[in-house]
């Protein structure tokens, strides 16, 4: 049973991954089809081709590594003598500068980019398109990765929502130990009493899990912060908490123990003295811990925790080449692999199995919980909009051939247009992006060996959520 769930687990994986490239397709696809726009392919994933069928001038094909997809859009390439028509000798200056290497290259491709057009297509070109349209082709790939992640977000947070700590007890403490004689205990101390320790009160009284806690000290605990707050005021006194067991409600009286609690931040970080001590108060102590229910977060938060998922995405982006860089180290060594950092299609499909195929973890302190479809659908509608938030991000960075390298280059050509006008030269003629062809090579190379070092990593060191 586990490992068919593992593997339904892989598959709604590559479902999910093949739907976010078709549709990221589908948003060049759509405006440039609308523009005019001669488009020819329209493939999802890399390889040798699974399934093909022609419709009117376009062949709709599924490859078989769904690593990516593309639309083949003649023109992507202008001719020579339509680019940097109006610079006088720019042309000849830039053919000198071409690097041999691959001067041959950039004619070869520019011939392929526009074999496709037949005569008097000429105007159904990429490159024939005014700027603003072909910002709108190129930015409708990432952009419908943006919307199916914040979508998925919408699903997670407001559909599902967030765990969050209810007033029904599922764990109760044995003993309250001090925090400074508890830093002084070995972890196996810890998980025991120890002789001389106070029981808690929870323990003492018999409160068991399953157990709802209804009001304390004769104010309703409607929350887990509201109850903690009545227990915390009720330090070093004996006072009446209603519980509710079996459908029953019972009052006992309950001495609530005093002890010592950190004092916490605006961001809930302890707050330390000049001396570097741990700043406390005192509090008041139970000795039970709170079941967990998803709890949708208000609607009016939603476009903050969006934001921050974003950003976030794009901080993970920047940071990239430094955790590649750690990778490649632990990689080839003996040191544990970071599970925060960055994994490969094969590293997030066994992820996604995982998560499928476990019911129970083990955590630190030795505590089962157990993990139900809710638990399994909100992990994995977030993965979902994780995936498509980074697809967004790294499509929008400026170099070719991404989506934002294009965009970058049809921002560049704008702007030389309106200084040209400005200075009186007329229009001039799309810039000559076979030019870059060579720094293409470069970033594709090392998005190959990113792959490559990434597939190597995710099987020789696999992330695993849930342990070994």
């Amino acid at each position: 049973m586990t490992a068919l769930l593992y593997t339904i687990g892989v598959v709604l994986f590559l479902v999910g991954i093949s739907a976010s490239i078709a549709l990221h397709e589908l948003g060049h696809l759509v405006p440039a089809k609308r523009f005019g726009v001669k488009v020819t392919r329209y493939m999802i994933g890399f390889g040798p081709t699974l399934w093909a069928k022609r419709r009117g001038e376009t062949v709709y094909g599924v490859k078989a590594l769904p690593l990516g997809g593309f639309i083949a859009m003649p023109g992507m390439y202008p001719p020579e003598d339509e680019s940097n028509t109006r610079l006088g000798g720019s042309r000849r200056r830039a053919r000198r500068r071409r690097p041999r290497l691959f001067a041959g290259a950039v004619e070869d491709a520019r011939a392929f980019s526009n074999e496709e057009l037949e005569p008097g297509e000429e105007h159904r070109a990429f490159y024939a398109l005014s700027v603003p349209k072909r910002l709108a082709v190129m930015f409708g790939g990432p952009f419908v990765n943006l919307v199916l992640g914040i979508l998925a977000l919408a699903v997670s947070l407001l559909g599902i929502g967030m765990p969050a700590p209810t007033t029904t007890v599922q764990t109760v403490v044995e003993c309250a130990v001090p925090a400074e004689v508890a830093a002084e205990r070995t972890a196996e101390e810890q998980a025991e009493c120890q002789p001389g320790d106070q029981l808690t009160p929870a323990w003492e009284l018999g409160i068991d899990p399953g157990d709802t806690i209804l009001a304390v000290d004769g104010e309703p605990a409607t929350d887990w912060s509201t109850m903690t707050g009545l227990i915390r005021d009720a330090a070093g006194r004996t006072v009446p908490v209603t519980i509710e067991r079996a459908d029953e409600e019972r009052t006992l009286d309950v001495p609530i123990i005093e002890t010592e609690r950190p004092v916490l931040d605006d961001d809930g970080e302890p707050v330390e003295d000049d001396d570097g001590t741990t700043r406390t108060v005192p509090a008041g102590f139970l000795g039970v811990g709170p079941t967990q229910e998803y709890q949708p977060i208000p609607v009016a938060e939603f476009p903050a925790e969006a934001g921050s998922a974003i950003g976030g995405t794009f901080h993970a982006l920047a940071t990239l080449p430094q955790k590649l860089v750690e990778i490649a180290h632990v990689a080839f060594s003996d040191e544990p692999r970071d599970p925060e950092g960055p994994m490969g299609m094969v590293g997030v499909g066994r992820v996604a199995g995982e998560i499928a195929s476990t019911d129970e973890v083990e955590t630190a302190s030795g505590e089962v919980i157990t993990l139900d479809m809710v638990d399994k659908a909100q992990t994995g509608v977030g993965l979902f909009a994780s995936l498509n938030l980074f697809l967004f991000a790294f499509n929008m960075v400026p170099l070719l051939p991404l989506d934002g390298g294009h965009i970058a280059v049809a921002l560049y050509e704008g702007a030389r247009r309106r200084i040209s006008r400005w200075r009186g030269r007329g229009v001039v003629g799309p810039f000559d992006t076979a030019r870059l062809l060579p720094l293409t090579y470069v970033v594709v190379a090392c998005f190959l060996m990113m792959t490559v070092l990434l597939l190597y990593v995710d099987i020789v060191k696999p992330v695993r959520l849930f342990g070994s």
